[in-house]
């Protein structure tokens, strides 16, 4: 018999969902319930996004393609062909949260059980603790610059030899644990605390850039800024193969972002304000970024005397402290609002969805950033050939969980989704499958990611790059194919409630 839920825990996120009589409790919270009220608009996806592009991360990520031999324009295309392919993946991923009103773990619940959504949920909460905790770091990098600009007298600090531990200096530390505090105080306030403030930050980052930007180019001149930044001189067919391998690492910076996205189209008032905002957000937000990231880094060559591909870095060499502290803090306020939003929110309700009635949503995210000190992400992201791993692992992990989602939504349900019994432990439950597990998703998860990460682990570089591409088809084609054959594995849902 379903037990009551007359005593489940509050929203701690700040938005209510609807619990009804008959939900298990073992199921449910009112941060995990379907939504009351869905209200966000175009511009809060388009603000998202904005956020999420022009953060610290994207910029680094994307000047580390410079180090796979590209021309300036080669870069530029495969920023805005990978960024075409994310955003029709995202659209994709959106669609079943924004009509259910549900988070990920909650309508991953459809294709792996209602109890077997654990296992997609723990896994993208560790895969987004790595974000999270990376993220801060290059945000807290950000301080870093700003202290020693003001304070010249603290670089002994800045140096791990001198004042370092696990890999970070002293002040490094300092910055870091600044800056996980600070994220975990705007957390803390809830959902539309969160939204507000990305709505501020994305706007806030593209005037830096512009300004940045044009203060380059005339120091640079135009005459002056040679798009030809690549130390290996590649053409014709070769070209096309590391563009393409470009690509592939564009969608796997995206991929973690991609499959929460689902946390945050829940609350589009429609699905078509979804796809609005990722218009805007993605293919037309990233063309100004691709351009931004090309001339910036261009006009550092003549400006500086060397390349430079990180933003923060470029900012600390300008002569005004004013400017080096507005840029930077703008670069950090940005940084901190993508991290929330984007590898924050999703890991809170993934570990509440383990737990719901002893783990809220505001418990979830504490685990997540207790566990972001652990990693040490300063040595995930300490360089090109470092960073590109770290995406080829991280990839071949979210790239199954990608697949199994779309396989089963989009060809095995048809788009249809029984919202109650999401929540419910009956044994007739539509989502109930083998004691609460889906052993088919289960089992094309786990193959998927064995097979991409050795890919990862033996592979050639190039071939690594597709780790998400690897781990996501072959994970939808399993679960298709092998749900397809097996009548008792792709139950029909009973109503059309999505």
């Amino acid at each position: 018999m379903t037990e009551s839920v007359e005593s489940t825990p509050v929203a701690t996120s700040g938005t209510p969902g609807e619990i009804k009589a008959g939900y298990d409790e073992r199921l449910t919270n009112e941060d995990l319930a379907p939504l009351r009220k869905q209200n966000w608009k175009s511009y809060n996806f388009f603000a998202f996004w904005m956020s999420d592009v022009h953060s610290v991360g994207g910029y680094v990520t994307a000047g580390s393609l410079f180090a796979l031999g590209l021309a300036a324009w080669q870069v530029l295309i495969a920023l805005l062909v990978g960024i075409t392919i994310v955003y029709y993946l995202c659209n994709l991923v959106a669609r079943p949260s924004q009509a259910t009103g549900t988070p990920y773990p909650v309508i991953s619940r459809v294709s792996f059980g209602v109890l077997g959504a654990n296992i997609p949920a723990i896994i993208r909460g560790l895969i987004a603790v790595a974000w999270y905790g990376i993220q801060t770091y290059l945000a807290s990098h950000s301080l870093v610059i700003v202290a020693l600009k003001l304070w010249p007298g603290l670089a002994p600090l800045a140096e791990v030899g001198q004042y370092g531990f696990a890999g970070l200096s002293l002040l490094g530390w300092i910055c870091f644990l600044a800056m996980w505090v600070l994220q975990a105080a705007v957390f803390w306030k809830g959902m539309e605390a969160i939204r507000r403030f990305i709505d501020f930050c994305g706007p806030a980052v593209y005037v830096v850039m512009f300004l940045l930007a044009g203060y380059l180019v005339l120091r640079a001149g135009w005459s002056g800024i040679d798009l030809n930044l690549a130390e290996v001189d590649l053409s014709g067919w070769q070209s096309v193969g590391v563009m393409i391998t470009a690509i592939a690492l564009i969608v796997s910076y995206f991929s973690g972002p991609m499959l929460n996205y689902g946390d945050f189209a829940r609350y589009g008032r429609t699905f078509s304000d979804v796809k609005k905002g990722n218009l805007l957000g993605l293919p037309l937000n990233f063309i100004v970024f691709a351009l931004l990231v090309v001339v910036t880094a261009a006009a550092t060559l003549p400006v500086f005397g060397r390349l430079i591909t990180d933003p923060v870095e470029t900012v600390a060499q300008l002569d005004s402290t004013f400017a080096v502290v507005l840029g930077a803090l703008t670069f950090m306020i940005a940084t901190i609002g993508i991290n929330i939003v984007a590898n924050f929110v999703s890991p809170a309700f993934d570990f509440s969805n383990v737990d719901p009635q002893r783990i809220s949503w505001r418990t979830g995210g504490m685990i997540a950033a207790v566990g972001s000190v652990l990693i040490t992400p300063w040595n995930l992201y300490s360089s090109p050939d470092v960073i590109h791993y770290t995406l080829d692992t991280l990839g071949a992990f979210i790239g199954p969980l990608y697949g199994v989602l779309i396989a089963d939504f989009y060809l095995i349900k048809k788009g249809r989704v029984v919202v109650d019994d999401l929540y419910t432990l009956r044994a007739d439950g539509t989502y109930h499958y083998r004691k609460g597990y889906n052993p088919v998703a289960i089992v094309a998860t786990a193959v998927g990611a064995v097979v991409a990460m050795a890919v990862v682990l033996f592979g050639s570089t190039t071939a690594a790059a597709f780790s998400w591409f690897i781990g996501a088809g072959v994970a939808f084609a399993l679960h298709w194919v092998i749900s397809r054959s097996r009548t008792g594995s792709t139950p029909e849902p009973a109503a059309d409630a999505a």
